[in-house]
């Protein structure tokens, strides 16, 4: 299904195109406010969910149009399908970011092989097929930015968290390799690598140490990605120190940082 809203009378008139694959989250949507102005912004979102309240912020950001349609990431096989409906109809796809995710129940995810590999395949899986599919079109291009989210939760998996940490230490690990591949092909791949954000997500969880919001991610983000600058981005780049000292620190020490 798509919704267009359009204050233009075609979106393809609307500059760059930028797709926001995870189109209701509360980062994803923060970033495509940012880059709104005199471009169309497609929000791929999962079916069947809320969506009326989307558009009307990014439009009075400046978007040239705003084109709401349902995306499955969890569904592999349709990746390359939705890529070539976006390409065709609204046109290629100049920004690329992938902001979908689930946090999961790490309890219920320990004791049940089914939810832990649900959680691997949407937040790993889902993710590193459809960079590669992605990658694949912009290449020949010579142009186009992706940004991946990894998490501070992949670079030291911890005993409460370790499916999700797990996930996004596979997914930061296949984006850094993919981000070196994509150097000199005019292809950028940011990697944010925020710690705790405080938002919908995490809501009734006690923040942590160097905890941000999804405007502070999405600042940092956006500064990225007009600079076509890739690689990691520490947010709040605080943590990258954090977690040089961890490398050197005896590990009765670290377990007692903020984390």
């Amino acid at each position: 299904m798509s919704t267009p809203v359009t204050p233009s009378s075609r979106p393809a008139s609307g500059g760059e195109v930028v797709v926001i694959f995870g189109g209701r989250s509360e980062i994803g949507l923060a970033v495509a406010q940012r880059l709104a102005d005199g471009r169309t912004v497609v929000l791929a979102t999962r079916p069947g969910r809320d969506t009326s309240a989307l558009a009307a912020p990014l439009v009075a950001a400046g978007a040239a149009a705003v084109e709401i349609l349902d995306f499955d990431a969890d569904d592999l096989d349709s990746h390359a399908r939705f890529v070539d409906e976006v390409e065709s109809r609204i046109g290629e796809i100049a920004i690329a970011v992938l902001a979908f995710g689930i946090l999961g129940d790490q309890e219920v995810a320990e004791r049940d092989a089914t939810v832990a590999a649900r959680i691997l395949h949407t937040d790993f899986v889902a993710q590193a097929a459809l960079l590669t599919v992605l990658a694949e079109r912009m290449k020949p291009r010579r142009s186009g930015v992706l940004v991946a989210f990894s998490s501070v939760a992949g670079q030291r998996v911890r005993r409460a968290n370790y499916v999700y940490g797990s996930a996004k230490a596979g997914l930061d690990g296949f984006a850094s390799g993919m981000a070196d591949a994509l150097h000199g092909t005019g292809v950028t791949l940011v990697i944010p690598r925020p710690g705790f954000v405080i938002g919908r997500m995490t809501e009734g969880m006690d923040p942590a140490p160097f905890s941000s919001t999804p405007e502070q991610v999405a600042d940092a983000v956006v500064d990225r990605v007009r600079a076509r600058r890739a690689g990691v981005v520490w947010i709040p780049w605080q943590l990258r120190v954090m977690f040089a000292v961890a490398r050197v620190v005896p590990q009765p020490v670290w377990r007692r940082m903020p984390r």
